[in-house]
């Protein structure tokens, strides 16, 4: 390895930044604010690092990424299973263990993870309304299960909880579609997508803001980054079943929903799902299969530019 090549671990909690150098050793921690963002760049920047790497901790690590790639350092944010996973195989923790900044830097000098591009602030904003989104629709249909069989004289309550969430949720629903309008390169996006049967908004809005790599990707690389791709479970002659597993799990769940909507109105999809069924297929496994298939068909439309009916 060139002696001149840096890497850095970052390890991010809601208090602190804790940063790694490889091959050097050296330790830093600070705070994670906006004094404690500067202090960690300037003293990042100086190495010139070939990949700086941290975890997803569900956005704790937002500002901190910011910070980096505003100075121009080479920053990835990976899922913390993949750091996890390489921990245990170098056999550097066990399963309780705690990952640190130590283990993140390591990962980043031997795996050396693709850099990819950053969402901008506005697709940042368009997947937190998205995910906010979803908890309102998660909550909606919790409050209407509830109203089935709530007692009478809680009933009213419960109405009462459930108009005020669906105006919440026409509210989202108005701020996402002026996002999109405010922005000639998202609509041409969304129009491409949503010319696909089975693709809503929803879908389209979540492909746009959780996946920028659609359309730069071959076919099994965009499959293997949302998790749609059937990975090997083998030991020596054993031969396990073929499973799904990381990935983008948001993405994954939107993407269940259009290719059920797909295999009863898309004939493409219609066509593929059957002939797996005839081939004795199981539903879950015969849907996964769909899953791939549409996300290789938009995948291949947004590196076109070509709406479905030209695919």
């Amino acid at each position: 390895m060139n002696p001149q090549e840096f890497f850095i671990g970052i390890d991010v909690s809601k208090d602190t930044l804790d940063v790694a150098v490889r091959p050097t050793g050296e330790k830093m921690v600070f705070a994670n604010t906006e004094e404690g963002l500067v202090m960690m760049t300037d003293f990042s920047k100086p190495f010139s690092p070939r990949l700086v790497v941290l975890e997803a901790t569900g956005g704790w690590e937002r500002s901190a990424v910011g910070a980096l790639a505003a100075k121009g350092l080479p920053v990835v944010v990976v899922n913390p299973r993949q750091v996890r996973d390489f921990a245990k195989a170098k056999g550097i923790l066990a399963k309780t263990d705690k990952i640190d900044a130590q283990v993140i830097a390591q990962f980043a000098e031997s795996i050396r993870p693709e850099v990819r591009p950053l969402k901008t602030e506005e697709a940042q904003k368009l997947e937190a309304l998205l995910s906010r989104r979803r908890q309102i629709v998660q909550m909606l249909t919790a409050e209407k299960n509830r109203l089935h069989s709530a007692p009478v004289w809680i009933r009213k309550d419960i109405q009462i909880h459930i108009q005020w969430l669906e105006k919440i949720l026409d509210k989202f629903n108005k701020e996402l579609d002026r996002l999109v309008k405010k922005s000639p390169i998202w609509q041409a996006k969304d129009k491409i997508l949503q010319s696909a049967k089975g693709v809503g908004p929803i879908l389209s809005l979540t492909l746009i803001s959780g996946l920028p790599e659609l359309g730069t990707l071959n076919r099994k690389k965009i499959a293997a980054l949302v998790g749609v791709a059937p990975l090997n479970r083998d030991s020596g002659k054993f031969r396990g079943r073929r499973t799904i597993w990381g990935g983008r799990s948001a993405i994954r769940s939107v993407l269940l929903m259009a290719t059920r909507v797909g295999i009863r109105f898309n004939p493409v999809i219609r066509a593929f799902y059957e002939r797996l069924e005839k081939a004795g297929k199981k539903r879950k496994v015969a849907e996964t299969a769909c899953m791939r298939k549409l996300l290789t068909i938009l995948n291949a439309m947004m590196k076109n530019r070509t709406c479905w009916q030209s695919v």
